[in-house]
């Protein structure tokens, strides 16, 4: 035995000769990652059978569950919250689908990986810190530690049962305890596991994990409150020996310092669960409260021999009511900051609460103004806590730090087929009353080209509105091709061109919605043959149309995932009105050589509906999938111009890379099914089949000329099959397309990526 803990037993002793009223009993919890919810069990247990526990400490994922119990939570409401879906979010850096706010999400692009750049000092201030999104984890520990730390006055001692956690200071290496102080920050700076969580800086001193450097710290409960008796419970230990060759062993060893996982004394007992579960493999803390449930009952008699005070339950349910009566109401009345500079604050501060507003927040409308308000893009990570002001009230405290200035988004679509493109934006965001972004990218490939600059304003408050200029450059080349991979291609057979410059103002309707009223000024030129029998000498068919458009739409979306989604839902609502005037310039495989020029109007109603209603335990999803247009598109010079003019179908990503007429009308109705298989996680097996009901058809004459068909002519099944893997970046698969209106109806290819290109002008 040590010097040190010779000493430990000394004072223990010491204490023990002045005769306390009873025994005191400490618990210590390890940390362990998801194996750390054992203590869940094991308190369970303990409580159960009348073990009391007068004080606690933990590290780490003990820390978490320690302060919950001290919080004055029952083992049957941690466990209920580790059970949950909030804590599953929490854990992986997601949030619900209330708290995603859609208002602030960017148009869908074919983006799949995404870095920030800061201003200054570009390698060292860029470079991630964490592999989630901490902002709901930190809210969860603002709700559930903040109110009960500000109501016992800060002093950890005042709490239902007094405890301590620990973390580790980064820049002088060492283990810190907290016994005081801001309690969601103690706790949330004892779990934050480096490159998992950002580190937390806490009155000047940035902290990890409090596992690195004391991961079992019974010391501190000797040190900070002597009992009679302790209980600890361990799902830990130190790293075995590391090969010279194991970069991520060697980072370990290099980040933390061995532990003593024994008692001192003999006055203590060590419960073990089995650490079956991985140390990020939440979705499996169920097992882990099993597992440390077991392990305390097969000790049960070894402690209750040595412990001879027995805790009455009623007693104890009392008295935790009785501590939760006397904590101040979750209700903000101000909000302050400890921001230094003191333009990062107001557009946060604005969102959540004005500076010199009377409006009392509740906790539901505070959750909801929090996540608004941090859905935005212009920051990072925010330092937040509660405080008991004069008036019996809350304080909502916030220290803010600005995202970095420059995002850089990249991806593309690689695939089998001759329709490979790439994609690239770099955007510029600051904030200070109001959020700014201005943002180019590009896509880039012989099928689809293009180029955009949209710059957009921000107002914050309880309904924020963007404002927006933009910018956009569309080129789509469709050779007549069935080419894959690397065989030849024939020449163009139709290219489109696009240039369009608009203005947009939206506003949400709800967490997940919103309304959007752009107005465009558009440019369009298609060149184009109407023979399947032309040359390199021929001279295309051209057809331009320029005028203006105004559109009002409503958006409502839930879904997972921005392309081959498998949960959430889609309504969409588009009401447009375009004018403008067509020229129409003959080639030389036109029929008529004369040249048109017309003036247009029409009215166009789009409406999409997506959802996935049926879902039996995550392994078979059925969607549905409807889509309708309705259209009074006047007629251009000729067919093929006409057909360009209408909103092609695509419901299934695919056919965005096909121009096929038969799918193609002024109004029609589409309504499909989307039956999904999901034998192992991220992988799918999709069938997605629809019927095309086109109300109006325009069809092409035998002589060349063309004329609206029967109502429901050209009615039609089609399909897709995938096999899907989801990465974190994008999807990688294996589809069939079924097209029976296409030269040829199976397409089969291989592809990485996104399909999804720019808005179009009008079509």
């Amino acid at each position: 035995m040590s010097k040190t803990n010779y000493l430990l037993c000394f004072l223990f002793l010491t204490f023990q000769c002045f005769g306390q009223e009873r025994q005191r009993i400490g618990v210590v919890l390890s940390g362990g990652g998801a194996s750390g919810v054992a203590h869940v069990g094991v308190l369970k247990a303990l409580e159960e059978n009348k073990i009391p526990i007068d004080y606690i400490v933990g590290t780490s994922a003990g820390a978490l569950v320690g302060s919950m119990y001290a919080c004055g939570y029952s083992p049957a409401e941690i466990e209920a919250y580790v059970l949950s879906d909030a804590f599953q979010l929490m854990v992986k850096g997601q949030r619900n689908e209330q708290h995603n706010f859609f208002f602030y999400q960017d148009a869908d692009n074919a983006s799949m990986f995404d870095f920030s750049i800061a201003q200054d000092s570009v390698l060292q201030k860029s470079l991630p810190l964490a592999l989630i999104d901490p902002s709901y984890f930190d809210f969860e520990m603002l709700k559930i530690f903040g109110r009960t730390g500000a109501s016992c006055q800060e002093d950890f001692n005042q709490l239902f049962v007094p405890f301590r956690c620990v973390a580790s200071a980064v820049e002088t290496k060492e283990s810190v305890t907290f016994a005081s102080g801001k309690l969601n920050l103690a706790v949330r700076a004892s779990m934050t596991f480096p490159l998992y969580l950002n580190p937390v800086r806490i009155n000047g001193v940035l902290y990890f994990d409090g596992g690195l450097y004391n991961n079992f710290p019974i010391d501190v409960l000797y040190e900070s409150f002597a009992p009679d008796f302790i209980i600890g419970s361990n799902v830990s230990k130190n790293l075995p020996p590391v090969s010279e060759h194991d970069f991520f062993g060697l980072l370990a060893s290099m980040m933390t310092t061995p532990t003593n996982y024994a008692t001192p004394c003999k006055e203590g007992i060590i419960i073990e669960p089995d650490r079956t579960i991985g140390t990020f493999e939440f979705e499996d803390v169920q097992i882990a409260i099993e597992g440390g449930y077991q392990a305390t009952l097969l000790l049960l008699d070894s402690i209750k021999k040595q412990i001879s005070v027995r805790a009455d339950t009623t007693e104890l349910a009392n008295r935790r009511a009785a501590f939760r009566s006397k904590l101040i109401p979750l209700t903000i009345s101000e909000v302050k900051s400890s921001t230094i500079r003191k333009q990062d604050l107001p557009f946060l501060r604005n969102a959540i609460l004005p500076r010199h507003s009377k409006t009392m927040l509740d906790s539901l409308q505070f959750e909801d103004r929090f996540f608004k308000s941090t859905a935005a893009p212009y920051y990072g990570a925010l330092t937040q806590s509660f405080e008991k002001n004069n008036a019996n009230q809350l304080t909502y405290q916030l220290k803010v730090d600005k995202a970095n200035a420059f995002k850089v988004d990249f991806g593309g679509f690689i695939s089998s087929r001759a329709v490979n493109n790439g994609f690239l934006s770099l955007a510029y965001r600051r904030v200070g009353y109001i959020g700014q972004k201005i943002e180019a990218s590009s896509y880039f490939g012989k099928f689809y080209g293009a180029g955009k600059i949209n710059y957009e304003l921000v107002s914050p408050g309880r309904i924020p509105l963007s404002f927006s200029a933009y910018l956009v450059l569309n080129r789509w080349d469709y050779f007549k091709s069935f080419a894959s991979f690397y065989e030849d291609v024939k020449p163009s057979f139709l290219i489109q061109e696009e240039r369009y410059l608009g203005l947009q103002l939206k506003c949400p309707t709800g967490p997940n919605s919103l309304l959007a009223l752009n107005t465009r000024v558009f440019w369009l030129d298609d060149f184009y043959y109407q023979t399947a029998s032309f040359t390199n000498k021929d001279t295309a068919d051209y057809t331009a149309f320029h005028g203006e458009s105004a559109r009002l739409s409503f958006t409502r979306n839930t879904l997972n995932r921005k392309q081959f989604a498998s949960s959430g839902s889609l309504i969409e609502v588009k009401m447009s009105f375009v004018r403008g005037n067509e020229t129409t310039l003959p080639g030389s495989t036109s029929i008529s050589k004369d040249s048109v020029r017309n003036k247009h109007q029409w009215l166009s109603i789009q409406l999409e509906f997506l959802s996935f209603p049926f879902q039996k335990k995550q392994l078979v999803k059925w969607g549905i999938h409807f889509k309708s247009v309705l259209n009074s598109q006047s007629l251009f010079a000729n067919y093929t111009a006409s057909m360009l003019a209408l909103p092609g179908l695509n419901v299934m990503p695919d056919l965005n890379t096909y121009f096929i007429a038969a799918y193609r009308s002024t109004q029609y109705v589409c309504l499909g099914s989307q039956l999904i298989f999901n034998p192992i996680k991220n992988i799918d097996f999709r069938l997605d089949t629809y019927s095309f009901l086109p109300i109006i058809q325009l069809v092409q004459d035998p002589d060349g000329g063309f004329s609206y068909a029967r109502p429901l002519y050209g009615r039609t099944l089609l399909a897709a099959g995938h096999v899907i893997y989801h990465t974190p970046v994008g999807p990688i698969r294996a589809s069939v397309n079924y097209l029976p209106k296409y030269e040829q109806p199976f397409q089969f290819q291989l592809g990485f990526g996104y399909i999804l290109f720019n808005e179009r002008a009008i079509r």
